[in-house]
């Protein structure tokens, strides 16, 4: 019982985080999000990408064991299917290969 209502406030907290900001910060003349708002909206996904990015590459050290390149293929086959419009398949299958890589190729 205990797991569930952890789930179930783990839900409702990430809810509310990402549906108080419309709420507190919507114009009530015409139900549109603030400016300032809309321009978070399209400035920070590719912010916080590009952080996720540098912190994933970040502790790579191209001088010793397999020189980055299990995180380098994984990388560019996730942007590979990224860019093939499948974000799905580019999550999934650049953790796979990173996974397949890491443990049975480059181990």
């Amino acid at each position: 019982m205990e797991q569930v209502l952890t789930i179930a406030l783990a839900a409702v907290v990430n809810f509310l985080t990402r549906y108080l900001p419309f709420v507190l910060f919507t114009r009530r003349d015409n139900q549109r999000p603030a400016p300032f708002i809309v321009q978070l909206g399209k400035f920070l996904p590719p912010a916080i990408m590009t952080m996720l990015v540098v912190y994933c590459y970040r502790g790579i050290d191209l001088f010793q064991g397999n020189h980055g390149l299990p995180e380098l293929i994984a990388g560019l086959i996730t942007a590979g299917l990224h860019w093939w419009r499948q974000m799905v398949f580019s999550l999934l299958g650049g953790t796979l290969v990173y996974i397949l890589l890491v443990n049975y190729v480059f181990n």
